[in-house]
């Protein structure tokens, strides 16, 4: 390849995500023609031929009909998605019998210790440890909606594992690079679905990804082992970081993979795949009937539906009728307050926050100075000598703008300044980690320190650069310029990466993780939850690099890999809940989150707050961020009280909002339920004005039948928060006590955090000495 068209193509790294234009015409888009709940014992020919009339009435012709339909959705969703001109769509949505025409959207995905510092010891479990108690999640079935699966990676492995489950109805359906011999014992079942996506960008490129189950990305395969995979010793990441044992969180659990997500047309897959709504909605119709108990979605996106317009909000409101258990990623769009994807309350939604462990790789400047730096990048420097360290704008070739100075963009170093020096290079918003180090080798240079900026947080991350390298905080980096420029012959050597623990304090609250407040319904607080989502180790694609950029950019191949997102975090509470399901078959999936939310902690290891490495002083982060705080999976096997709710109490809170299309066939009540009246382990209460009264019900799942509870607060500054009754009896399990919570007063806004948009926050809890059921409360006044 000629240099000009290298630097072309590595110039991607540095565009922000375009989306591209659909390849169908203009005025021809994908809708989704929804009709609420399938009912009666309709056979799959005549759902097909009701759908297939209603088409009829809008286009010309009995061929123009059937060319347009994409899907047809007859398990639980009763609706069709085909390709529509917006007037026919606007046709449609006349009909009485139509509760709604939705235009298809683009989704995206949200990008060993991690349980460990969880409280889930797998290695070596006691009696007490819920893995052991849940069986390790023994036939509780995930559905994985995602990019695929690597069912070659040894986490896929069934050795050892019984037979399927009887009440499984799934498929295994093959294509290149998955034959049905890939379906086994762990992975009972496997589907794709690209209608959607075909209609929008053409036929798929199979040399970009596979038209079958089999990721050719990693995302898919790192997302499903970190919620079911199998226990594989002696993996580390690239450069052999990171070694010891991968698992996941429910390691007997089966796992069943429903790819949605593909390869943007001409676009690197480090900018990230694309999910299709009319794809999802058909797989989680597929997904309900097959027989998950958990589905799992790491996609979303940045800007926020109506529930009734939201593909995977309807899809999961189907499923939670079912009693599935739905995880769903809060997305990666933070610290930007209200970018939260998948806010539905019956939705668990999960933000991304970190572990204990570092990759430490530090850096040693000529004047003995030793300063901390993070990376997985394999180090060749001699450890003994002191390599020529420059500053990347002062090496940069004649013709590179001013505004990319200190960058290291593509074709920007001079190979004759940059050759065999260590480079310090600053990122840029919206520039790849990678592309710094990519210049660097091309240039000559010996390494790389890669200086954050605040743009993208405070903390540096571990990366498999292509040079030696570490990364480095914007004020070291600052440091580090300071001392290029008061020196006539600078140098530097970076220290191989090793792995520490408890170097910091931890958990905190992902930069990228997305915050509230809740942009549809500002009486619920969401996220409602957060979980390890930073530098997970979990299995790969051996079809995808390290670091997802093209073959011919980086030709190295691992089966585990290190990576980040809200899409690490969710799998991490699906297996939690896919454990409490093993326990307590009986609960529900409302029960479940419950018991996940109010036994979340928000203190860190160290006994302090949650922190926010969005924050640049380290201040405490806030509900916003982390909801009920940082998951306990142990802790959530014995809540001791639990908030329940159902389908119904949803179609409900739908009415509050004047959202009752979803289900025709069910009629609010003359007096709608207030929505912050839905019973949810955590409050919101958006422009208090005087006294607000917001009705509660728990239900007592502790072991021993009789209990008293007492009721305890913290709230908001400025704000009374009370409790009537103010003390619950209990005689028997699974009774059920209700309660009304009063929120009075003028708050302050005492957290000194613009992101908080005038909120303060709070909790309230129920204990009986045993048990400690706690709850945030989050109260504005404007």
């Amino acid at each position: 390849m000629e240099k000009s068209s290298f630097f072309c193509f590595v110039l991607l790294l540095l565009l922000p995500f375009i989306q591209l234009q659909a390849s169908s015409s203009h005025n021809h888009k994908a809708y989704i023609v929804y009709f609420g709940e399938h009912h009666g014992d309709k056979s799959w020919e005549e759902i097909e031929a009701r759908h297939h009339s209603y088409l009829m009435s809008v286009k010309e012709s009995e061929e123009d009909a059937k060319s347009s339909l994409l899907y047809n959705y007859k398990h639980s969703i009763n609706a069709f998605a085909a390709i529509l001109t917006p007037q026919q769509a606007s046709k449609l949505s006349e009909l009485d019998e139509v509760v709604s025409v939705i235009e298809s959207k683009k989704y995206r995905m949200h990008t060993t210790r991690s349980w460990e510092f969880s409280g889930v010891e797998e290695d070596k479990p006691t009696i007490n440890d819920l893995v052991y108690r849940a069986n390790y999640g023994k036939d509780v079935v995930i559905g994985m909606l995602d990019s695929g699966v690597w069912p070659k990676s040894k986490s896929f492995s069934d050795k050892g594992m019984g037979p399927i489950p009887k009440s499984w109805k799934g498929i295994c359906q093959t294509g290149p690079a998955f034959q049905s011999a890939h379906c086994n014992r762990k992975i009972i079942g496997a589907r794709y679905y690209l209608k959607g996506y075909e209609h929008h960008f053409g036929r798929l490129n199979e040399t970009a990804d596979y038209r079958s189950p089999c990721d050719k990305d990693g995302h898919g395969s790192h997302t499903a082992s970190i919620a079911g995979g199998r226990r594989v010793y002696n993996v580390s990441a690239f450069g052999g970081v990171a070694w010891g044992t991968a698992s996941g969180g429910a390691p007997w659990a089966r796992l069943a993979i429903y790819k949605v997500c593909w390869a943007i047309p001409n676009q690197m897959k480090a900018l990230g795949n694309v999910c299709f709504d009319t794809d999802m909605l058909a797989a989680m119709d597929d997904a309900i009937a097959d027989g998950v108990d958990v589905l799992s979605l790491s996609i979303g996106k940045s800007d926020p539906y109506n529930y009734t317009d939201d593909g995977i909000a309807i899809g999961a409101l189907h499923a939670v009728k079912r009693d599935i258990v739905v995880s769903c990623s809060a997305g990666n769009y933070g610290p930007t307050p209200s970018a939260l994807s998948n806010i539905a309350p019956w939705i668990i939604t999960v933000g991304a926050s970190t572990v204990d462990r570092e990759f430490y790789s530090p850096v040693i400047l000529g004047n003995g100075l030793k300063i901390k730096g993070l990376s997985v990048a394999p180090s060749k420097l001699k450890r003994k000598k002191m390599y020529p360290l420059v500053y990347a704008g002062d090496i940069l070739k004649p013709h590179v703008p001013r505004n990319q100075s200190g960058l290291c963009v593509a074709g920007s170093l001079s190979h004759e300044k940059a050759k065999g020096k260590i480079v310090l290079c600053f990122r840029g918003e919206g520039i790849s980690r990678f592309a710094g180090s990519l210049e660097v080798k091309r240039s000559g240079g010996a390494g790389m320190i890669l200086g954050n900026v605040p743009a993208v947080g405070r903390r540096p991350h571990a990366d498999p650069h292509f040079v030696p390298a570490t990364a480095v905080s914007y004020e070291d980096a600052n440091m580090i310029l300071k001392y290029i420029k008061s020196r006539t012959n600078p140098t530097a050597n970076i220290v191989p990466p090793i792995t520490i623990y408890g170097s910091r304090p931890a958990p905190a609250m992902a930069n990228f993780s997305s915050r509230g407040p809740n942009p549809v319904d500002p009486h619920f607080l969401k996220p409602d939850i957060t979980a390890p989502g930073v530098d997970i180790l979990a299995a790969w694609s051996e079809q995808d690099s390290p670091t997802k950029l093209p073959k011919y950019l980086d030709p190295r191949i691992v089966k585990y890999n290190l990576y980040s997102g809200t899409s690490m975090s969710c799998p991490h509470v699906s297996a939690a809940a896919a454990l409490l399901r093993a326990i307590h078959p009986s609960w529900s999936q409302a029960a479940i989150r419950s018991a996940l939310m109010t036994t979340a902690t928000t203190i860190n290891k160290s006994g302090h707050p949650l922190t926010d490495d969005a924050s640049p002083d380290n201040s405490p982060a806030s509900p916003f961020s982390f909801g009920s705080g940082h998951f306990r999976p142990s802790k959530a096997a014995d809540p001791g009280l639990v908030y329940d709710s159902n389908y119904t109490d949803y179609l409900h809170y739908l009415c509050g909002l004047k959202m009752n299309s979803i289900d025709p066939s069910f009629t609010c009540p003359p007096r709608a339920l207030h929505p912050h009246d839905l019973n949810y382990p955590s409050i919101a209460v958006p422009r208090l004005r005087g006294a607000v009264r917001i009705k509660r019900t728990v239900t007592n799942v502790g072991g021993g039948g009789k209990s008293v509870y007492f009721f305890h607060s913290e709230a908001p500054p400025g704000v009374a928060v009370s409790a009537s009754p103010n003390i619950l009896y209990f005689n028997r399990v699974g009774e059920r006590k209700r309660f009304t919570i009063t929120v009075s007063g003028k708050v302050k806004n005492s957290n000194n955090n613009d992101n908080n948009n005038g909120y303060s926050f709070g909790w309230f809890a129920w204990t009986d000495g045993i048990h400690y059921v706690r709850s945030p409360i989050a109260v504005s006044s404007t």
